[in-house]
């Protein structure tokens, strides 16, 4: 299994801040539950990665509106919003 092996499993994401600083991920599916803190940094790092991975995409012909679940750009997934989809 790796990045290009599609499953259909359902996840919750949220982003957002703590309030100890730092900038929590936390995913939600099955039952489980799995929050990553990152200091701004190393959140600014993860946010780079992404948007890289968004140009990649692009130039591959990938879809401009939203992903999995359907969503399109600006729909949840920020400030504690979630978004739902196949992960």
């Amino acid at each position: 299994m790796g990045i290009n092996s599609e499953r259909e499993v359902e996840a919750n994401l949220q982003i957002g801040p703590t309030d100890r600083g730092m900038v929590r991920l936390f995913i939600e599916a099955g039952g489980q539950e799995i929050p990553m803190d990152f200091d701004p940094d190393e959140a600014e790092e993860i946010a780079e990665e992404i948007m890289a991975a968004v140009r990649a995409a692009r130039a591959r012909g990938g879809a401009q509106g939203g992903g999995p679940s359907g969503r399109a750009p600006g729909q949840g997934g920020g400030s504690g919003g979630g978004s739902r989809g196949r992960r």
